[in-house]
């Protein structure tokens, strides 16, 4: 049977990617808008804003704080992602910030340019609040947002890393390798397998202990 579509929202341009946690929802659009949506009654944007990263949003993640709905974060083609408190009411809150991943390391000297790559998928692990991210580069990291370090890095992968998410309980990790054609059709390879891969993480992503 078919379920009767409750509520539809015009977003005014395409939407790259959404979250929800009842009740807010948060959608990613082109332009590096950002749409809030609060799901309560009748559903309606509460805010919209403009994301505090340069170029297109890949993908969106709420993070909660004491049980309910605290903030998000998302992430760009341009290996960095932000993290971004609902509550804007605090001036230059260090809640609110950005922060790069998925380049290649810098040399000491400088002597090669640096690798930039897109951030394809944040996820926030439901129990901890840490987050994990994956890029064009084949890896996935696991991060601390509030003592804002990286708790793991991966070895690289032969293909780009998609999206990724964690199940309910954060006992397992779920990533998918396939070409995101970061690099054009002249890079993409018919024969190549794509997998998905679950990864039993246990304490990878407990915050570390101050």
């Amino acid at each position: 049977a078919h379920k009767a579509v409750v509520s539809t929202q015009s977003t005014g341009e395409r939407v790259y990617a959404s979250d929800v946690i009842y009740p807010v929802a948060v959608s990613v659009l082109a332009g590096r808008k950002i749409k809030i949506l609060n799901l309560e009654n009748h559903p309606a944007v509460h805010n919209t804003m403009e994301a505090n990263l340069r170029y297109q949003l890949r993908d969106v993640s709420i993070f909660k704080k004491d049980g309910k709905p605290a903030g998000f974060g998302v992430c760009s083609i341009e290996g960095r992602a932000a993290i971004e408190p609902f509550d804007n009411s605090v001036p230059n809150s260090k809640d609110k910030f950005t922060f790069k991943c998925h380049r290649s390391a810098v040399q000491n000297d400088y002597s090669k340019p640096q690798d930039i790559y897109a951030v394809n998928g944040i996820k926030f692990h439901p129990i901890h609040g840490t987050l994990a991210t994956v890029g064009s580069d084949g890896k996935f990291s696991f991060w601390d947002k509030d003592a804002r370090t990286k708790l793991k890095g991966s070895e690289q992968l032969n293909n780009t890393i998609t999206c990724c998410d964690f199940n309910h309980t954060g006992v397992y990790f779920a990533y998918a390798s396939s070409y995101d054609w970061s690099k054009g059709h002249e890079f993409h390879n018919p024969q190549q397998k794509n997998y998905i891969f679950i990864r039993q993480v246990k304490d990878e992503l407990k915050p570390r202990k101050k």
